[in-house]
């Protein structure tokens, strides 16, 4: 019973604070940036971008989708932590945590303002303008996928 409590606490305050980090620096950037704030050089660029579709700009003007598809990704992820609260690690929780807030970051800007707000621009190589949320969607889905091979090579 502790064991469940203690993952329930950690994977809720995990994902409030990455959902919180991730909502607050995206409006401090936005806000600056909006301001006039100007950072580029040949390989990194802060440029505010609407996005009104998903990663690499698929699914375009599919907001009600992308509505849905995000709060059944995160239910599900949520529910595989519930389902197995007696013998997830807290790694695995982390980055679920990690990747949920990531995803709600995306999902609440859909909601709020209509699209996502990307800002980070990769100038060295061509990659679509990203943000934050994405950030922590990307590190969770690997982190994930490399401590679910670790478990399988065991």
């Amino acid at each position: 019973m502790h064991r469940k409590l203690s993952s329930s606490i950690y994977l809720i305050v995990c994902f409030i604070f990455f959902l919180w980090v991730d909502l607050y620096f995206s409006a401090q950037l936005v806000r600056q940036l909006s301001h006039g704030l100007h950072i580029s050089n040949k390989v990194f660029a802060l440029t505010y971008v609407k996005n009104y579709g998903a990663a690499f700009s698929i699914l375009q003007n599919s907001r009600e989708m992308l509505i849905i598809l995000s709060v059944v990704a995160i239910t599900l992820l949520f529910g595989y932590v519930i389902k197995h609260l007696k013998s997830i690690s807290f790694k695995s929780i982390f980055f679920i945590a990690l990747l949920s807030a990531g995803i709600a970051g995306n999902l609440h800007e859909r909601i709020i303002y209509g699209y996502v707000r990307d800002f980070f621009e990769i100038k060295a190589f061509n990659f679509p303008v990203f943000n934050i949320s994405d950030i922590f969607i990307t590190i969770g889905v690997i982190a994930l996928i490399i401590l679910i091979l670790i478990k399988k090579t065991k």
